[in-house]
């Protein structure tokens, strides 16, 4: 199969919001964790524990995500205040809230209508696959082990977009670690950073054109 160079691959990288239900194969998926674990990490430790599910079980988390979600039952492992990205970065998480709405024709008032959007992440945005990815606690806030999760995140995430396919990285399911660890038979003493759903792309969707980052970067 040949793959985008790499330019194109990361200039061709975007979150995908809307996939086909077409399957990817077991051989396709074991090629995108193959070229993710080379990511580097401190002192070669590969801290990543890395959960793909399908099928099945992943229709278990979907019913059991969304019934957290509607009865506002949160667990995450780490805490995240959005409120604390203010300065120069609060402009660009309201520009993108407001992209958001708009591209799902939501005005600003429709409160039903933003809590539809946030359903969509429960819903996975319909992808037939999702990898779930753990860090062990090793104290000390965790961050270097962090560090290497975000590069192997980006590594999977090019590689996905390099074979024609795409994902989203999604902090959303990390709100609901304990539903994800006991569903997956997780340990406790591994942490959920977050998730990445993904699949083939659906390049007809106007919100995957509407929200693609790149364009939001141009302006």
């Amino acid at each position: 199969m040949s793959t985008l160079d790499f330019a194109t691959t990361v200039r061709e990288r975007h979150s995908v919001r809307q996939f086909l239900p077409t399957p990817m194969t077991n051989a396709q998926i074991r090629e995108v964790a193959e070229d993710a674990r080379r990511s580097p990490s401190s002192t070669n430790t590969q801290p990543w524990s890395v959960h793909i599910v399908s099928g099945e079980t992943l229709a278990r988390l979907k019913k059991r995500i969304m019934e957290k979600f509607e009865q506002g039952e949160l667990c995450p492992d780490f805490a995240y205040d959005q409120s604390k990205f203010d300065g120069i970065y609060e402009p660009r998480w309201r520009e993108f809230y407001k992209e958001m709405f708009a591209a799902n024709g939501v005005t600003r008032d429709d409160s039903e209508g933003r809590k539809k959007i946030t359903r969509r992440n429960a819903e996975f945005y319909d992808a037939p696959h999702a990898a779930f990815l753990f860090m062990p606690d090793v104290g000390d806030g965790n961050v270097n082990a962090a560090s290497d999760m975000g590069m192997y995140s980006q590594t999977f995430l090019l590689s996905l977009t390099a074979r024609g396919f795409g994902g989203i990285p999604m902090l959303f399911l990390a709100m609901f670690a304990d539903v994800v660890r006991e569903e997956l038979g997780i340990s406790p003493d591994f942490k959920l950073l977050h998730g990445i759903a993904f699949g083939y792309p659906d390049k007809d969707a106007p919100i995957n054109s509407a929200l693609n980052e790149q364009a939001l970067m141009r302006r």
